[in-house]
């Protein structure tokens, strides 16, 4: 049986690494194999492209160079990682998605959404996470626990109304797509965060389990 592909998303600071690790012992507890990755990024090559990405330089970067490497770094990903390990029955976990492209390069670049919807269609053909968690909270409050971390990458260092187009973009995402998004406030206590996450991944354990055992049964009375 295919695996299950769950993305994690949010603007900067809104503790995607912390809740991912959760995310990995949650899955880990209920037995299910699974591969934790990232975008830009996830292989060797499309690390290389994700340096290009963020690091800072003299030189600006073109917006469409910009969303031509992501989409570049996606396809290497989707190849090499993500859908060989769906296909095993492995589960994958992604630190962001082509919904971050969306919001980043579509919602912060102003860049058109039809064209990304067709290099969507041309990359990735018909595959969508299965579910997608929104890491959410005010835009100053992600800003100032990103700017605790340290050096700031190339994304980090854009000025908040960037980012509140960022986020108004992925809270538009929810709207066109509420059957698969589940919106975290990741402004609350992090208990709280996680009880909201584990609630929303144990859907998603029981209805794979509820399929798995279904076709097992299937299988002894085929």
């Amino acid at each position: 049986m295919r695996g299950r592909f769950i993305t994690v998303e949010g603007t900067e600071g809104v503790g995607k690494s912390t809740n991912i690790a959760f995310i990995q012992g949650l899955l880990s507890s209920a037995g299910i194999q699974h591969i934790v990755t990232r975008e830009p990024g996830g292989t060797a090559l499309a690390e290389e492209i994700r340096n290009v990405l963020v690091v800072p330089r003299e030189e600006p970067m073109c917006e469409l160079t910009e969303l031509l490497l992501v989409f570049a770094a996606r396809a290497q990903h989707l190849q090499a990682l993500i859908e060989p390990n769906l296909a095993k029955g492995i589960w994958v976990l992604c630190d962001r998605f082509t919904d971050a492209t969306f919001a980043y390069q579509g919602g912060g670049r102003g860049l058109s959404t039809a064209v990304i919807g067709q290099l969507q269609d041309l990359v990735q053909g018909g595959l969508r996470p299965d579910c997608t968690l929104l890491l959410d909270a005010p835009v100053d409050v992600g800003m100032a626990r990103a700017g605790a971390r340290g050096a700031l990458d190339r994304f980090e260092q854009e000025k908040q109304a960037f980012f509140e187009k960022v986020r108004g973009a992925y809270l538009a995402r929810v709207a066109q797509e509420p059957d698969r998004f589940v919106v975290v406030d990741a402004s609350t206590d992090l208990q709280v965060v996680q009880d909201s996450i584990a609630k929303a991944l144990s859907l998603q354990i029981d209805s794979h389990k509820a399929a798995s055992d279904k076709v097992n049964l299937d299988g002894r009375h085929g």
